[in-house]
């Protein structure tokens, strides 16, 4: 079986240590695609760091940045930001065409609107609440413990069905506790009440996950930003299990010392992924006439400070 991981960001870096740890001793080839070319040759010759607890595992990978150089592959995972799908998938179109088990690891809810290009691959979606901070380029630390979480959203082929099941078992003998679900879209949106109370406040706050917990007032935010995506998912039918701002506020005491993905790429002055995650509560909420100011502001701040170095970066 031959695993193309598509994406050396934080999750990308630490998804590549897993699959090698898990497929060591195996017959199942695994490579990384990255659309630059630089960092590609650099991670080729290096590898990836991979931190874990005290220990550091340099983790050797075949990298290139021409996915015409890749022969048929199996699975492909695709670890790119929401905004770089359309690109990525592109990118990878003659590949999708010999139909391979292509899933989805993206933050947020924007990959799941109809409309990308598939071509015949089966699509599955995951999601996992895995730490992983990108120290330097292709040096990564595990930052905490969670579950993760794979399924389809369509009814597979009895094929397909059986590429994501050797793809679960990978990702457990690397380390990860993951499970097939068939409720991958209310675990989908399980993901996003935890990424929209965390992930904008920690932006503009410039704070670790836990010190969200300790400010004056902004435990209220999180909760109204989690409230309103709330009643965005009960608009579009779906389960909401448990408590979704406790389990945000649980995520932060648990993660406390955790930097989240979008405070990652504010400090790094790259773009961040708020259309997908509180940006798409927005959107639904205009949709079902539902309002979400707490979102719409947390949006708007966010984009306030991209503003500021992504225009300077591009003069």
């Amino acid at each position: 079986m031959h695993v193309l991981l598509v994406g050396p960001g934080a999750l990308g870096c630490l998804l590549a240590s897993v699959l090698f740890r898990g497929t060591e001793g195996t017959d199942t080839r695994l490579s990384l695609l990255d659309h630059n070319p630089s960092r590609a040759d650099f991670l080729n010759r290096r590898g990836i760091l991979y931190d874990l607890h005290d220990e550091q595992r340099c983790i050797p990978l075949t990298v290139t940045a021409d996915p015409l150089t890749l022969g048929p592959v199996d699975v492909l995972i695709l670890c790119v930001k929401s905004y770089d799908i359309p690109a990525s998938l592109t990118a990878c179109r003659h590949l999708l065409q010999k139909g391979p088990l292509l899933l989805f690891m993206q933050n947020g809810i924007a990959h799941l609107d109809s409309g990308l290009m598939t071509g015949a691959a089966a699509v599955a979606f995951g999601t996992t609440t895995e730490g992983a901070t990108l120290l330097a380029r292709g040096h990564v630390r595990h930052a905490g413990s969670g579950a993760t979480h794979l399924g389809f959203l369509a009814r597979p082929d009895d094929r397909s069905v059986m590429l994501l099941e050797r793809t679960a078992e990978i990702f457990r003998h690397g380390g990860l506790l993951t499970t097939i679900t068939d409720d991958i879209m209310n675990r989908l949106w399980a993901k996003l009440f935890i990424n929209v109370g965390i992930n904008a406040l920690t932006a503009t706050l410039a704070c670790k996950n836990g010190e969200l917990l300790t400010m004056p007032g902004i435990d209220e935010r999180m909760q109204t930003a989690v409230d309103e995506a709330m009643r965005i998912a009960r608009a579009e039918g779906i389960e909401v299990m448990d408590d979704p701002y406790w389990a945000t506020r649980i995520v932060c005491s648990k993660t406390a010392e955790n930097v989240s993905s979008m405070l990652q790429d504010v400090r790094n002055r790259r773009r961040t992924e708020i259309d997908a995650i509180n940006g798409a509560v927005v959107a639904k909420g205009l949709h079902y006439g539902i309002k979400t100011p707490e979102n719409s502001l947390l949006c708007r701040q966010v984009k306030e400070i991209e503003a500021g170095y992504l225009t300077a970066i591009t003069k």
